[in-house]
């Protein structure tokens, strides 16, 4: 597995400039959180990206939007949803900050130069189908198009926000799996999402209804068949509709951690939003507790079916 580089030691200045361009700290602290197993028996490591709730102060300052409306990006409550792993056996990595103020399933420069009032540096990555969309790693809008900031950002800003943020993310993040990696002899990451109802103007399916579920392995790049083959029987068996990889096949950390032949497997879990929450209003409906406990029982399905295992490379039982 390609590792990305956390060495900070190059940028300490620029974060320290960016903090007294500003005169402020937008320091959410800690940015990410492992919530680790009492007594770990599942090689399973489960992460949400997204569901940070955390949003600085000169953020907030910075955008055009309401706080309703800049949430828009965030998937909501996906942490609790997925509340039961620690007890069941396998870490939970959770996301504090939230994904519009910098997006951790990107590359580390997927970086649009027209956001910036200075420039960005030659290194970045302008081109992506994620930046022309404006959800690169510093988004540009929120996920239903609405543009977030009422001025030019400073590239300074952006490296304050890469190098607190999207580095300690990804380094909690390798570390963890490679602690699993080393217990178990092989690991599977599921990437924690949500999706809205209905998709959206910047989806490849504005104005359809979406499925319950949505999995995603990199159209079988990703993980073993077996575990996106259990991940869907098991849901469906509940009641819930199931699709792969469309609209949704994954992002930059399932295709850069998903190694099977490194014995690392990777896999997306989009989760209809409807299921669980008011859209609108951001508030968790009566149904919360019902998807939070079918998710556990997916998650002990799964860790407990020996063919998965097998597929998985796990040599040593928790």
């Amino acid at each position: 597995m390609a590792d990305i580089a956390f060495d900070m030691e190059d940028r300490v200045d620029a974060v320290a400039a960016a903090a007294a361009i500003y005169g402020i700290d937008d320091l959410v602290d800690p940015a990410v959180e492992v919530l680790r197993p009492a007594h770990p028996r599942l090689p399973f490591v489960f992460a949400s990206p997204h569901s940070g709730d955390c949003y600085p102060e000169g953020f907030r300052d910075a955008s055009r939007l309401g706080p309703l409306t800049l949430r828009n990006s965030e998937d909501a409550f996906v942490d609790g949803l997925y509340g039961a792993a620690p007890a069941l056996g396998a870490p939970l990595l959770r996301a504090r900050f939230p994904r519009a103020y910098v997006d951790v399933n990107r590359e580390a420069y997927e970086i649009d130069p027209q956001m910036f009032a200075d420039g960005v540096p030659s290194f970045v990555n302008a081109n992506s189908r994620r930046v022309l969309g404006g959800l690169g790693t510093i988004a540009r809008v929120v996920t239903n198009g609405l543009e977030i900031y009422a001025r030019k950002l400073l590239w300074a800003e952006a490296e304050l926000r890469i190098a607190r943020y999207y580095f300690p993310y990804h380094a909690a993040l390798k570390a963890t799996i490679d602690e699993v990696r080393s217990r178990f002899g092989g690991v599977l990451l599921v990437d924690c999402h949500s999706m809205p109802s209905v998709g959206g103007p910047m989806d490849h399916d504005p104005g359809a209804p979406r499925v319950d579920f949505v999995l995603g392995d990199r159209f079988g790049a990703a993980c073993a068949p077996r575990v996106i083959d259990t991940a869907q029987i098991t849901l469906e068996r509940m009641g819930y509709n199931v699709a792969r990889n469309r609209p949704y096949a994954g992002g930059f950390v399932t295709e850069h951690y998903g190694r099977p032949i490194a014995g690392v497997h990777a896999l997306q879990i989009e989760i209809n939003r409807a299921l669980y929450m008011d859209e609108a209003r951001l508030r968790p409906l009566p149904g919360f507790e019902a998807v939070a406990a079918d998710i556990a029982r997916l998650i002990d399905t799964m860790g407990r079916d020996t063919a998965l295992l097998a597929a998985i490379g796990v040599e040593r039982r928790g």
